[in-house]
Formats: structure tokens, sequence, C-alpha cells
């Protein structure tokens, strides 16, 4: 092949294959979810071979298509890094952190209050991310993301050991003495995690009692400690997220360990900016404080 495709044709593909939709692509690109679909189907025309399955209502990646998004991925970031090492930010460009919404609630919230208490005239700006995928190459500083810390391309620092306990209301604690209490509520899931209530219950030698709960499945953390915070049930989630909060306590003080946790990243290729390395060095020497 003589040429790269266009641009246009490239971004179509990366944004359809991150989210894996037409639509959320077309909406992130500022285009039609047809324009994203046409341009895709050029790309595919050009390089003679189809980079998406099309279901009835989803999409999936073929394996040419799963094998040549890093790729791509990885020059769009090199092409970003680039650009900012050469014409920088300028003065007025915030230092943007994104992260999980849970985090930004607990862990985050009095850290950056007090980082802004310190450094009133650098702005920040705060991105969200639900799942893993959502931690694009592009627009970002600094991430906090959960996982194992072996992302390619990036300096990671843990910000400590992670363990999962069950939390609810206060009102609700009184009734649960024991493991065993559990089979009285709701077990409300957060999908995603490696540590998750069937392994919870099965560390604490009950793994049967599962099947017997009633239970609830969220997309997220925050929605599974509103609804405990309500009464609504029995989360599981991180020590460090309830820290201080008045609305959750853990009745059971049985923590199981997780080998995943989250990290402070950031790209590791290229300098940081002097404000984004402040609060990079802000949040790495607070890692072992309170909320």
């Amino acid at each position: 092949m003589s040429a790269l495709p266009p641009l246009t044709w490239l971004q179509a593909f990366e944004a359809a294959a991150r989210t894996l939709s037409f639509t959320a692509a077309g909406q992130e690109l500022g285009v039609t979810q047809a324009a994203i679909s046409q341009r895709v189907r050029l790309l595919e025309d050009r390089l003679g071979q189809k980079l998406f399955i099309r279901h009835p209502r989803s999409l999936s990646l073929t394996p040419a298509g799963q094998a040549w998004l890093p790729s791509l991925q990885d020059a769009f970031a090199r092409l970003a890094e680039g650009t900012q090492e050469v014409f920088g930010g300028g003065a007025e460009s915030p230092v943007t952190l994104r992260t999980t919404p849970v985090m930004q609630q607990s862990w985050l919230a009095p850290r950056l209050s007090a980082f802004r208490q310190a450094h009133p005239r650098i702005a920040l700006r705060l991105v969200s991310a639900i799942w893993p995928d959502d931690f694009g190459p592009e627009g970002a500083d600094l991430e906090i993301r959960y996982g194992q810390g072996d992302w390619t391309g990036l300096e990671a620092v843990s910000l400590g050991e992670e363990a999962m306990l069950p939390v609810c209301a206060p009102s609700l604690s009184e009734r649960i003495r024991t493991p065993d209490d559990l089979a009285d509520h709701t077990l409300l899931h957060a999908v995603g995690f490696a540590v998750g209530w069937p392994t919870w219950l099965e560390a604490v030698g009950l793994a049967g009692l599962v099947s017997r709960c009633a239970s609830l499945t969220c997309d997220s953390q925050v929605m599974t400690l509103a609804l405990a915070a309500r009464g609504g049930g029995v989360a599981l989630t991180h020590r460090r997220l309830v820290e201080g909060r008045g609305d959750l306590v853990a009745p059971l003080d049985l923590p199981v360990p997780s080998d995943e946790g989250f990290w402070l990243v950031r790209p590791g290729r290229r300098a940081p900016r002097e404000e984004a390395a402040r609060l990079w060095d802000w949040l790495v020497a607070s890692r072992g404080e309170g909320g």
C-alpha cells in the first residue's frame, strides 16, 4: 500500500473500535453514525480486510481489527506527544486527570482540594472513565487506573495494596454479625473486579452462599455504594473508598486481598509539563494519607 488511508478514516476506526459503537464514535468525533460507518467501510475497502463484525445491535472486532488497534492508538499517542513537545499546551491549558467516578468522589476529592489550596494558579480538569477501555491514548496528562500496573508505554506508581470487604448502611450492619447473616440480604455486585462476591465468600469459607442470596448487579461501584448507603443491600468494595464515610460501615472486618489495585499513571515517553509534574508529585506523596 503506497499511502496511508485518510486520517479521518483512521480516527473513525479507532473511536469505533474503542467504544464498539458507530453511534458513540460519531458523538465523540462530532459526525453522524452514518459518516462513521461510511468511513470504516472505505477503510476496510482500502485495506482489503474487514475490521468489524456487524451484529444486529452491536459490533465486535475481527482478529485483524484487534491486532491493528494497539498500533494505531500508539501512533495517535505519539502524534499527540510530538505535538505537545514541539508546540506545548499553552499557559492556560489545564492539567487533565482521568479516573473512575468512585475514585474521584472518595480518595481524590480531599487531595485535590488540598492541592488547589497549595497551587491555586494551576488549572485542573477531571475526566471520568468507568471501564478499562475508557482510558484512551489521548487527552489526559495523568490517569488513575485500576488493574495490575502492567500497561505498556506508561509510568505507573501503585497507590497501595487493595483489599475488598462488605459495606452497608449503619442501620443494616446491626443485623450482620457473621458472614452467614449475608444470606438474608441483597448482595450488590459491581462487575469488572477480580475479587467479587463469589471470590470473597469462597475466601471466608462460604462458597455456596452467593447462590442463596438475592442479587443486584451494577456496572460501577458508584451505584453499588449509593444503593448500599440507602439500605438497599450490601456492597463489596475497597477499604480505602469507604474510609471517612458516615453513611457506610463495614459490618464484617474480613478484608480479602486483591492482586488488582489503583495506579497513578502517565505517558512514559515524554517529560511531563511542569504543572502536571507538580500534581503527580503531590498525589504520589499523599498516597498513604487518609481522605
